[in-house]
C-alpha cells in the first residue's frame, strides 16, 4: 500500500497523539501499533518512540496495512434499511444492538448482519468494522451509514472529517435549560479514572475537538427534549457533552446513573434522528429520516401525562 505523507505544522506534539489527530478514523492504540510495527517514518527515519516530540516541517509517512481475511461470521439478521444502493446503506440501528464485534460481543452484532446482507462488504475499510464509516453507541439508536466499496469508504469519511455531513439527534435529558439553544464545545478524551467512560480532557493531556450544537424542542417539567447538531463525532460526545452543561441524557447508564425515572428504558434517550450527505457517485445530496423509536415515543408521552 502506498504510504500516507503528512507534514507537520506546529511543534511540541507527540508522535502517537499528533497521528490520531490527522487520521481521524485511527484511533490513537492503533497508530501507537503503527510505530511499534515500524508503520511509522519521520524524515527518511522508522521512528521508534510513540512519545516522539514532532517539530515544523517534519515530513511522515504512514503505511497502513491492507486487510487480511476476515474473521467476522455473517449471520442473517433484521436490518430496518432507510436507503441503499451499490455505494452505501443507511439503516436504523436499534437500542441494543452491538455495532461490530468486541470483546464481549463475538457475534450478534450490526456488521455479522451486515455481511450477510452485502456479501461484498468484506475489507472494505477494515477487517473487523468493514464499511463501517461512523459509530452509533449500542443502546443509542438511529440512522447510520455503511459504504459498500472502497470509493465510498473514503468519500464518507472525508465529509465527516470536512464536517459536510449533517448528523441530526434527538435526546430527552434532566433538567431544563434556561437558553432556548447553545453550542457545546469541550474536548473529549478517555476518562483517565474510568477505562469505560470518555470524559472532557485537555487537548495535552491526548483529549481531542468536540463541538455539539443543540437546541430545545420541547420543556417538559424537570425534562426537556433537545435536537442535537454534530460538527465532530467523538466518543460518546453527546453524553459526555450534556452531562458537563449539567444535562444529562435521561436513562444514561454511564453519566447519569445517579438520576432515576419510574420507566423502563434500553439505555439512553437518544436516537440518531436524521443524516445528510453527499453521495459518493452523483454528488446529490441524500438524507435519511429515522422515525422516532417507540420506547423515545412513550418516554415523552409519559413525561407530558405528568404534567397534566
Amino acid at each position: 500500500m502506498t504510504p500516507l505523507k503528512l507534514n507537520v505544522t506546529q511543534d511540541g506534539d507527540r508522535l502517537d497523539r499528533w497521528l490520531a489527530a490527522q487520521l481521524p478514523d485511527l484511533s490513537r492504540a492503533r497508530c501507537q501499533k503503527l510505530i511499534e510495527a515500524g508503520q511509522v517514518v519521520c524524515n527518511g527515519e522508522i521512528c521508534q518512540n510513540k512519545k516522539q516530540v514532532l517539530k515544523v516541517g517534519d515530513r511522515l509517512e504512514v503505511t497502513i496495512p491492507e486487510p487480511v481475511a476476515l474473521d467476522v461470521v455473517a449471520q442473517a439478521m433484521p436490518l430496518d434499511v432507510l436507503y441503499e444502493d451499490d455505494q452505501l446503506i443507511i439503516i436504523n440501528k436499534p437500542a441494543g444492538l452491538v455495532v461490530h464485534p468486541a470483546p464481549g460481543h463475538p457475534d450478534g452484532t450490526l456488521v455479522n448482519a451486515l455481511l450477510a446482507h452485502c456479501p461484498d462488504l468484506q475489507g472494505i475499510g477494515g477487517v473487523q468494522r468493514p464499511g463501517i464509516v461512523h459509530r452509533l453507541d449500542k443502546d443509542t439508536t438511529g440512522a447510520m451509514v455503511v459504504a459498500k466499496t472502497e470509493v465510498a469508504f473514503q468519500h464518507l469519511q472525508a465529509q465527516l472529517k470536512a464536517k459536510t455531513a449533517r448528523r441530526l439527534y434527538w435526546g430527552i435529558v434532566y433538567g431544563a435549560p434556561r437558553e432556548s439553544q447553545g453550542t457545546i464545545n469541550f474536548p473529549i478524551g478517555r476518562h483517565p479514572g474510568d477505562r469505560l467512560k470518555m470524559g472532557i480532557v485537555p487537548p495535552e493531556k491526548g483529549g481531542r475537538e468536540a463541538i455539539t450544537h443543540w437546541q430545545i424542542l420541547e420543556r417538559i417539567g424537570n425534562h426537556s427534549w433537545l435536537e442535537f447538531r454534530l460538527e465532530t463525532g467523538r466518543t460518546h460526545q453527546i453524553r459526555v457533552h450534556s452531562k458537563q452543561i449539567g444535562y444529562p441524557i435521561v436513562g444514561d447508564p454511564l453519566y447519569a446513573s445517579h438520576h432515576t425515572l419510574n420507566v423502563k428504558l434500553p439505555g439512553q434517550a437518544l436516537h440518531a434522528h436524521q443524516l445528510s450527505l453527499i453521495h459518493p457517485l452523483s454528488q446529490e445530496t441524500i438524507t435519511a429520516i429515522a422515525p422516532m423509536p417507540v420506547h423515545f415515543e412513550k418516554l415523552l408521552t409519559y413525561l407530558r401525562q405528568r404534567q397534566t
